[in-house]
């Protein structure tokens, strides 16, 4: 009896080891430890959390390579770019939320760290700076980032590379608008705008949709598209200029800009003094482009960025 009892032992031990060899073997390598779930790798040890979800290696390779923004945000985040241009980083892209990819340069001073507020300036460029027409060809195109930082070197310039110079290019420059003035330490007193050509069309209809966003704008040879009593209403200053003989515009629209938003002003019981500190108009005769050696007074509308009475007026609020 004791021999039969010594090999019932014998035997409910052995099953019990094989039974835990088994579970360690093929069952307790495969459940993580929820409070240590990290996995090592050829560069070290990464949190399973921040492994990319791919479905090949190459998406997975290149979700690696990606560089977001420091600072996380509900709005999107940010690629950085990795080639430079006078300053500017090229080709960062903001994958907003809501408006998708958007390609913008930008310019951050190396003074900047946070630790105090920056003006912000974003200037939207005429068709040939268009994404599709090639990385940083707005910068090559046109001086109005460049100039500006002749009035203040502690400035964060903006200039994007959007797709078109309508509603949809309007919302991205918002939802950019939007990214910078909550990722940055920006002085909200100082954020100003230019738009040339196609780029102040687009301007023209941020406008109309979030004035609040800007303290000045400067509308360049271009055509007013947006709805001007939310202008008026914010009393945002606005500064028109255009040759007299734009050959792709004429300067009506931005004569009849001009009146609408005098017309508003008027209404709501401005005097003519206080009119003129928040509305100029500045149609350039022929001659102004002629003695700088630019005959097209379309293309010429560039020449604005080397004028310190109408750089001097935007920057001056």
């Amino acid at each position: 009896m004791k021999k039969r009892k010594k090999l019932i032992f014998v035997i409910v031990a052995a099953a019990l080891i094989f039974a835990a060899g088994f579970w360690y073997l093929f069952l307790g390598g495969r459940i993580p430890d929820a409070a240590d779930e990290v996995t090592a790798g050829e560069e070290g040890t990464r949190s399973l959390a921040a492994e990319p979800s791919t479905d090949n290696e190459e998406d997975a390779e290149n979700a690696e390579n990606t560089e977001i923004a420091p600072e996380e945000s509900e709005l999107g985040y940010v690629t950085e770019g990795t080639d430079t241009y006078r300053g500017f980083v090229l080709d960062n892209v903001f994958h907003s939320a809501d408006e998708g990819d958007i390609h913008y340069n930008v310019y951050i001073p190396e003074s900047y760290d946070g630790s105090r507020p920056y003006a912000l300036y974003f200037t939207l460029p005429g068709y040939e700076g268009l994404y599709f027409q090639g990385v940083g060809v707005n910068l090559q195109s046109e001086e109005f980032g460049f100039e500006a930082q002749k009035y203040n070197d502690e400035m964060i310039i903006v200039a994007p590379q959007l797709s078109d110079w309508g509603e949809t290019s309007a919302d991205q420059t918002i939802a950019l608008a939007e990214y910078f003035l909550e990722q940055y330490n920006i002085d909200r007193d100082q954020v100003y705008a230019n738009g040339y050509s196609g780029g102040g069309e687009t301007m023209s209809l941020v406008l109309e949709k979030r004035p609040e966003l800007f303290s000045a704008y400067l509308h360049v040879s271009s055509r007013w598209d947006g709805d001007y009593e939310p202008v008026a209403e914010q009393r945002l200053p606005v500064y028109l200029a255009v040759g007299q003989g734009d050959e792709y515009y004429g300067s009506a629209p931005t004569q009849q800009a001009y009146d609408e938003l005098y017309r508003l002003y008027r209404q709501q019981g401005l005097s003519e003094e206080e009119i003129d500190g928040l509305l100029v108009l500045d149609i350039e005769e022929h001659d102004y482009f002629t003695q700088r050696n630019v005959s097209n007074e379309h293309g010429g509308g560039g020449l604005f960025a080397y004028d310190e009475e109408i750089m001097g007026w935007l920057f001056g609020h």
